[in-house]
């Protein structure tokens, strides 16, 4: 039996602000929309918190037994600078300032997203749709908008007329905003003058002369609004109605809550059954973003290359130490809880590598069982994956009791709780045994040291410490060959 039939998940739904019980639209299946990078730069690691989440979200219903569709959104046209339908596309102001094509700057950031997520050990998506291959699929959501009554053209642009709507829906469902607060904050800017109130948005733009990225429509040469691609795309592989739609706290409103508006305009129900972010996560205390220089790339953080961290750390101590804080809170990284989280997760390692060398007794003195239960359980609660980390460390405690014949374990028990460990701490949190490869780099330096210190014994026609070390080592297992360039040495 599937494992899903036996777990109950709930998740805390950002829409009715309460945690509720999973249900998904088609049994056995579970359809879920993340958006994705706009990709004009790199992603810098407050933007990996989100998808890293949802990495492990996917992981989660993958074993669950859960047949899973997951989308992830490329943006490469239509998010302007400002998020406010004004001012330049982010990715064609990028190739005017670099003087290169848009799509070049969208090809090299779509392939450094990639090595990134490679790096750190996400799977990918089941979809991975970009805004500049629907083009066809927004004019056309735009035409049945304008049909409903909800949107109207202007000098070539198209808006959304947010007032028609909220007539009979309610705009700022999802963010708890009215239309009077909208009018109240939305500050004056160029060209605004062409909407019939200050709080529509963009569903298609004009572009100007200058404007690089753009396509034939029924109202102008011109480009999507950036809300438009993710109701075009998640409808058009999940359906009208699906399970999940996850992003960070930042894209609630306005992004999201235009998504509901256009997407509830053409079929007439609300589009996504349960909605989920993420919180910030802070650089030494405040806010991660490039406008302001307090970022980190991912990829710094491997190579040590930064002038945050006191050294490199490996993909698995990052993906540990994200996983250490409820996805929900806010999240503080720096060099000291980045040393704390390595030590827990070598500790974690260190244990789960042990596991092979454990003897079975004839009977059990922990309930299995039960500590299973509890891991699931935490998973289950909103993926709860630091109460999920303090029962792993739970087993890491009995694992050390079992080696110090503390606590004894029977057969089956032990391939229940070592299939059980390994499930959560690679196949679900994603983490990768990198405590090995550290080892392993250990053992060679060692060798190296007293392949040099046997070196300098020959020079100094010292044979009988020469041939000490050979041979102590060939007992390790460690055979040493001389050759015209130097001492070689394989391990078997």
């Amino acid at each position: 039996m599937e494992l899903y039939k036996e777990n109950q998940v709930k998740i805390y739904n950002s829409l009715s602000k309460t945690k509720e019980v999973f249900n998904p639209v088609h049994e056995g299946h579970v359809g879920m929309y993340v958006c994705g990078p706009t990709v004009y730069s790199n992603a810098h690691l407050g933007n990996v918190r989100t998808f890293m989440f949802f990495d492990v979200v996917f992981r989660y219903f993958l074993h669950l037994g859960y047949k899973v569709r997951y989308v992830r959104n490329i943006t490469d046209a239509g998010h302007l600078e400002n998020d406010a339908d004004e001012g330049e596309d982010r990715i064609a102001k990028k190739a005017r300032l670099e003087q290169i094509e848009p799509m070049e700057v969208v090809q090299r950031y779509t392939v450094d997203f990639h090595d990134v997520l490679k790096k750190y050990n996400f799977l990918p998506p089941s979809i991975e749709p970009t805004a500049t291959g629907h083009i066809v699929e927004q004019i056309e959501m735009i035409k049945e908008i304008i049909d409903k009554g909800f949107a109207y053209e202007i000098n070539g642009s198209v808006y959304f007329d947010v007032v028609a709507y909220n007539q009979s829906n309610n705009y700022g469902i999802l963010s708890g905003r009215n239309i009077e607060d909208a009018i109240h904050n939305t500050r004056t800017l160029d060209g605004q003058s062409d909407k019939k109130n200050p709080q529509d948005f963009a569903l298609w733009k004009k572009a100007d002369d200058r404007h690089i990225m753009r396509w034939p429509s029924p109202w102008s040469d011109g480009f999507p609004g950036w809300h438009l691609e993710c109701s075009v795309m998640s409808t058009k592989y999940l359906g009208e109605q699906f399970d999940i739609h996850g992003g960070g706290m930042d894209l609630k409103f306005p992004h999201h809550e235009c998504e509901i508006a256009q997407s509830k305009t053409c079929s007439g129900q609300e589009p996504v059954n349960y909605w989920m972010h993420t919180n910030m996560l802070l650089l030494n205390s405040q806010k991660m973003a490039k406008s302001t220089g307090n970022y980190i790339l991912p990829g710094e953080i491997l190579t040590g290359e930064n002038n945050v961290l006191s050294k490199a750390f490996s993909a698995s101590v990052v993906r540990f130490f994200n996983m250490q804080a409820n996805y929900r809170s806010i999240l503080d990284f720096s060099s000291e809880a980045l040393e704390a989280s390595e030590k827990g997760y070598l500790k974690l390692m260190e244990a789960v590598n042990s596991l092979g060398n454990i003897s079975a007794d004839k009977s059990s003195s922990v309930d299995i069982k039960e500590w299973r239960q509890k891991c699931y359980d935490a998973m289950n609660d909103d993926f709860n994956t630091p109460i999920l980390i303090s029962h792993l460390f739970e087993g890491v405690k009995f694992i050390n009791q079992l080696k110090e014949g503390k606590e004894t374990i029977n057969a089956s028990d032990l391939e229940l709780f070592t299939t059980t460990i390994n499930s959560f701490v690679f196949d679900v949190l994603g983490l990768m045994n990198d405590a090995k490869e550290e080892s392993s780099n250990k053992i060679d330096g060692v060798i190296e040291l007293l392949i040099k210190l046997r070196k300098e014994a020959r020079d100094n026609k010292d044979w009988a410490l020469s041939d000490q070390i050979r041979d102590e080592l060939a007992v390790l297992g460690v055979q040493l060959k001389d050759g015209r360039e130097g001492t070689s040495y394989t391990i078997s």
